[in-house]
């Protein structure tokens, strides 16, 4: 899901997570869950690397 995602923005937020098809997995609640205070890093991390 994420990788369709920046294909098709080149970006992705945590914002991005409280859209279809994130929300249906839990969006940003989830994803903070998993990842924690990590997130808008690692976040920031996909999206510099995928747009490369």
């Amino acid at each position: 899901m994420i990788k369709d995602h920046i294909a098709s923005s080149l970006d992705i937020e945590v914002e991005d997570f409280e859209n279809v098809p994130f929300n249906r997995k839990g969006g940003a609640f989830k994803a903070y869950e998993l990842f924690g205070e990590e997130l808008v890093g690692i976040m920031g991390e996909l999206s510099e690397i995928l747009t490369m």
